[in-house]
């Protein structure tokens, strides 16, 4: 009796004239990945469908939302000295 290991292992992938399975296993792949492909856009239709037409805004364009918050702080960055290296700058010692 054979067992799943040795019935992969065997090389019967079509380079002989009897028993080729490169056919047969290429179209059992494409069906599946068709039907896969089917169920995935009827999921997604069905999705959709569910939406709304059109959302609530989510708040007024001059309001500022509590849940906002500002990542500076109030914090404005100043202007780094034209002295300083922009970069990875290597100093040379002569």
């Amino acid at each position: 009796m054979l067992t799943t290991a040795q019935v992969l292992a065997e090389n019967n992938f079509g380079d002989t004239r009897t028993g080729g399975l490169a056919g047969p296993m290429g179209l059992f792949l494409i069906v599946a990945l068709a039907t896969v492909t089917v169920l995935l856009i009827r999921n997604m239709n069905a999705r959709l469908r569910r939406l709304p037409d059109r959302f609530p805004q989510q708040g007024e364009p001059g309001r500022v939302d509590s849940a906002v918050v500002d990542p500076t702080d109030g914090a404005v960055e100043q202007d780094s000295p034209t002295s300083a290296p922009n970069g990875p700058q290597q100093r040379r010692n002569s």
